[in-house]
């Protein structure tokens, strides 16, 4: 069973804008713990049921992305779009961690077996790209330096061992508003060396490079610019910073009971997560 796994922009520059109005992205990728499950059975039909803690968030979302993925694969591959999708949602929903493209892209996986579909990788990869810029990186499942709208995938140095706090003030922040609400020019795409040595090495680079998205988050939810300076004053935290569009944030710990800690102290209508980069 493939899991969707929670995605987090560790720096995020936005370095253009292509014709069409889609920013173009310098971003390093990385991947957690925290993961929406799918499951998927032969059937008569397509259809899909939603559980889990952040189920119903999507209730009256009747055509989300984990059917739009099933149908482009059938038609794609010439096959009846005939499964049972069982989504088990526990990814905050407009949440920048990338959880509707992370079920995607674990629905095309796991219907290219139950299918018995055989494509081979670079067109699955292009058929994830239609369904939405971050589909493909969650596709590879696997730290990547992306450029482009996202779409372009290096993979990225080894990370180090580390823990991470990801918390949400329970607020959502539609991608297309934050970056509607950007403003200032364009940044600089900064080469990266051959990796880091440990979690501070990573934490200064980090630091240098940042979210270009922050302060239009800030301007649409002042409830991120709180979220942030609760968790830069947290004991043991190594960098902290907001991930793709908000309005989740992120701290970055040596290890799980630092994050644990941090966790405890935040206010109890917020949502978190202390786990791991996997």
């Amino acid at each position: 069973m493939p899991l969707a796994r929670a995605k987090v922009n560790l720096w995020l520059k936005v370095v253009g804008r292509r014709a069409d109005g889609f920013h173009l992205l310098d971003s390093l990728v990385a991947f957690t713990d925290l993961a929406d499950e799918i499951e998927v059975a032969p059937a008569s039909d397509l259809s899909l049921q939603i559980v889990g803690p952040a189920a119903a968030s999507l209730e009256r979302n009747t055509d989300n992305l984990a059917l739009k993925a099933a149908r482009l694969l059938a038609g794609r591959a010439g096959v009846a779009p005939r499964a049972a999708l069982r989504l088990t949602k526990r990814i905050p929903v407009a949440a920048g961690l990338g959880g509707g493209s992370a079920d995607a892209a674990a629905t095309l996986l796991a219907l290219v077996e139950l299918w018995r579909v055989a494509m081979p990788q670079e067109e699955l990869f292009d058929l994830a790209a239609t369904l939405g810029a971050d589909v493909p990186m969650c596709l590879a499942g696997r730290p990547a330096l992306a450029s482009g709208i996202g779409e372009r995938l290096v993979p990225a140095p080894a990370l180090p061992a580390c823990a991470i706090l990801l918390v949400n003030p329970g607020t959502a922040l539609p991608t297309p508003a934050v970056f509607g609400a950007r403003q200032g020019s364009f940044s600089a795409a900064l080469p990266i060396g051959s990796g880091w040595q440990d979690l501070g090495d990573l934490a200064r680079d980090l630091a240098r490079r940042g979210n270009d998205l922050t302060d239009a988050a800030i301007s649409l939810q002042p409830e991120v610019a709180d979220l942030l300076d609760r968790l830069r004053r947290s004991d043991g935290v190594a960098h902290v910073a907001m991930s793709g569009s908000g309005a989740t944030c992120f701290g970055l710990y040596r290890t799980i009971e630092e994050a644990q800690r941090a966790a405890s102290l935040l206010p109890a209508s917020w949502w978190r997560h202390a786990g791991r980069l996997v």
